[in-house]
């Protein structure tokens, strides 16, 4: 995938008061740029960053009515994408993704996912089914949620498969019409 170039970290509630002393600052860092929980880049994550030219920031702030461990990440990508992807840690190392771009959403990253940017017109979901269905005949979905902020404008699909899918996939659901952007979240 695409590499991070900045990130802006906002953190609410007790992530706010205690990231540097409980090392969040690292393990968030550690997550973004794909490690796992266990993993022990996790006290580098910091230094790592900075080796890869990513430019971060952490900021102490109030969400409001969000979960107490919350953390809004605004991104740029390399290419100059961006986004704000906000989530929160609900223990154990598990997370629980709240939104993305502003949309919500609502899954752990236990499974891999697929979410799909697209125009909210009838016919969407069956077009991206279908095209799993005829040429992925062994994805099996898992859990499917529709976020629209309005009816007939943009719409994000969550789609959470049992497998990972084949890289094919995402360009063959990306070439359908009125697809802005599909992309893969990789099970954590």
């Amino acid at each position: 995938g695409e590499n991070f170039k900045q990130l802006e970290i906002e953190l609410s509630g007790s992530f706010a008061r205690t990231y540097r002393g409980h090392g969040t600052d690292r393990a968030l860092l550690a997550g973004i740029m794909g490690y796992h929980s266990y993993s022990e880049e996790i006290r580098d994550a910091l230094q790592i960053a900075k080796d890869r030219g990513i430019e971060y920031r952490f900021i102490e702030t109030d969400i409001p009515d969000a979960h107490p461990n919350t953390a809004r990440i605004h991104y740029v990508l390399e290419n100059g994408q961006k986004g704000v992807v906000e989530g929160a840690s609900i223990g154990g190392g598990n997370i629980r993704v709240d939104s993305v771009n502003g949309m919500r959403v609502d899954f752990t990253g236990e499974n891999n996912t697929i979410l799909v940017l697209h125009q909210d017109i009838p016919g969407m979901i069956a077009e991206v089914t279908h095209v799993m269905y005829e040429k992925y005949t062994d994805l099996n979905i898992g859990n499917f949620h529709l976020s629209r902020p309005e009816k007939g404008g943009t719409a994000l699909m969550t789609i959470e498969i049992d497998q990972v899918p084949p890289p094919e996939l995402l360009k063959d659901i990306n070439a359908l019409p009125h697809v802005d952007n599909a992309i893969l979240i990789r099970s954590i």
